[in-house]
């Protein structure tokens, strides 16, 4: 059980961006979203998140996931956490403290460094990791036992602290009573007027308490976003990382580089994810499908065994074994059924389409519900705008269209009926009657030669 504040009060100005930074996403989730995430599946019992620039906007993102304590003026990191000085009062056991910018956290990581701070009897631990190049960073000092005895810029080191390739992360595990003591006594003792959390770490030791370092595995997960370069490497990154979940989840992808999978997306096994694909929001898609290249799926729910062509679906449900373009356009608020066959230039928008219905190719499909078995020709409009309302056509079982039909909604069409090719439906169709709406075939013969086309 742990209490988990993250700060996400700053302006975040190096990304010339009119929205606060943490909300700025990495594969459509906002970073700050993915920090708050990471704390819940490592088991934090509470989640505070301090938030100040453009509080307005970063609020109604994030407070269904975590409580919130707002900081007015930014005075500093130290200044941020005494925001949430009462919910760290009433913490049980330990405090974490994360930033808002650094969306490759994991809840693993989390929780090792929650077991190492425990485990050691440490009343602070420093988040650590060990780089190559350690210019511009904090460097972490130890004693011959390896605790803590300080942190110091790169400014202010010797020539010997500057050897030290262990950095500060600017995330730490605190005991909460020694955190609530430190934050009491904190100071502005600097030139900017502002409370820093490293001075916590100095007062703490001042009192004989015991400090710690816990040095991460993986340096990515401490990247922090502050430019638009950085949020590339993290998308990049991140990217990778669901990508090779899903395929050690039995998801076949062609080329991996080139798929875009969100967060929230769900994808079942045996299904084959080809190149240039993106998959957003919170789409689901079930097993044995085929997602061609070039499709986009987002918040879309895909049946079993579904065959995507270079498509787009959009806020709609796919049934199984439905196959689904080249070139179609599935807009919000459809229902496809099961083994339905949605062709070439086909679109169909806010409509339902039952089980084994075939809309083969060159087909608009708007406002309508559609039965079982229906064949539609190519060519088929519904006309479900008049220039000021929209109308919806009610269409049968076992229903033939002919090409290059029209269908005035509002119109029903009954069961077992069929339509001329050519026609322009404006009035219902009985059950079982052909209906046939078009002018009969005049020939003229020898008109070309009076008009002098020859």
């Amino acid at each position: 059980m742990f209490t988990s504040v993250i700060l996400a009060a700053g302006m975040g100005t190096r990304m010339k961006s009119a929205m606060p930074k943490v909300l700025h996403k990495v594969c459509g989730k906002a970073l700050c979203k993915w920090v708050i995430d990471a704390s819940k599946e490592a088991g934090a019992d509470k989640v505070v998140t301090i938030i100040g620039h453009k509080a307005d906007m970063v609020r109604p993102q994030i407070e269904n996931d975590t409580e919130i304590a707002v900081q007015a003026e930014q005075k500093g990191t130290g200044h941020a956490v005494m925001q949430a000085a009462e919910f760290i009062k009433e913490a049980n056991g330990s405090v974490v403290i994360l930033n808002g910018d650094t969306p490759l956290i994991t809840a693993e990581t989390i929780g090792k460094a929650i077991k190492f701070h425990d485990e050691s009897g440490n009343q602070a631990t420093v988040i650590t990791a060990i780089l190559d190049d350690a210019t511009g960073y904090g460097r972490i000092v130890r004693n011959a036992e390896g605790n803590v005895v300080k942190i110091v810029e790169h400014k202010d080191a010797t020539e010997e602290e500057r050897k030290i390739n262990e950095i500060n992360s600017g995330m730490y595990v605190f005991d909460a009573a020694s955190l609530v003591y430190a934050l009491g006594k904190l100071q502005p003792n600097n030139a900017q007027g502002e409370y820093y959390l490293t001075d916590t770490l100095e007062i703490l030791l001042s009192a004989g308490k015991k400090i710690g370092a816990y040095a991460i595995e993986n340096n990515d997960e401490i990247r922090g976003i502050n430019n638009r370069i950085q949020l590339n490497e993290a998308e990049t990154i991140m990217r990778e990382r669901i990508n090779r979940y899903h395929m050690t989840e039995g998801v076949t992808m062609i080329n991996p580089s080139t798929a875009y999978i969100e967060a929230g997306v769900r994808i079942g096994r045996d299904t084959i994810i080809d190149a240039n694909v993106e998959l957003k929001g919170n789409t689901v898609i079930g097993e044995g499908c085929e997602i061609g290249q070039g499709s986009r799926i987002e918040n879309a729910v895909i049946g079993n065994g579904v065959n995507i062509m270079s498509s787009v679906i959009l806020d709609s449900e796919i049934g199984s074994n439905t196959n689904v373009g080249p070139f179609a356009y599935v807009r919000p608020n459809c229902k496809v059924g099961e083994n339905v066959k949605v062709g070439d230039f086909v679109e169909i928008k806010n409509s339902s389409i039952n089980d084994d219905t075939k809309i083969s190719h060159l087909t608009y499909i708007g406002d309508s519900d559609v039965g079982k078995n229906v064949n539609f020709g190519c060519g088929t409009v519904t006309c479900n705008y008049d220039g000021t309302n929209k109308y919806r056509s009610e269409i049968g079982d076992n229903v033939f269209v002919g090409c290059n039909t029209n269908l005035v909604s509002p119109v029903k069409v009954g069961n077992h009926s069929y339509i001329a090719a050519g026609s322009t439906i404006t009035e219902d169709v009985p059950e079982g009657s052909l209906s046939i709406a078009r002018s009969r075939q005049t020939v003229k013969e020898g008109w070309a030669d009076k008009k002098n086309m020859y």
